[in-house]
């Protein structure tokens, strides 16, 4: 499993401007089957997206967000060997 995680580097308003395109793009990863949860940092500073899947597809993925291609964001991949999960969380283990 990997985290995904998003450092906005640009001001808000430019991923405000970008939101539409950019949740166009995480939909895709749902329907890919790559993403598995994501959502906003709290306070509002980039987001984290779960992931599953090769790191390089996922890499090559990632290039393609909005955020990314626009240089609104920086991706920080981290991939993470989950050993123990809940019941309704197997799917995370790898």
């Amino acid at each position: 499993m990997f985290i995904l995680s998003l450092t906005y580097v640009k001001p808000q308003e430019d991923a405000d401007r970008l939101m539409e395109p950019h949740m166009t793009w995480v939909i895709q990863g749902y329907d890919s089957g790559m993403f598995l949860a994501s959502g906003r940092k709290v306070p509002r500073t980039g987001g984290v997206i779960l992931a599953k899947g090769e790191r390089t597809d996922i890499e090559a993925f990632v290039a393609g967000d909005p955020f990314a291609v626009h240089g609104v964001a920086d991706y920080e991949i981290t991939e993470v060997a989950i050993t123990t999960a809940l019941p309704q969380l197997e799917l995370l283990k790898g």
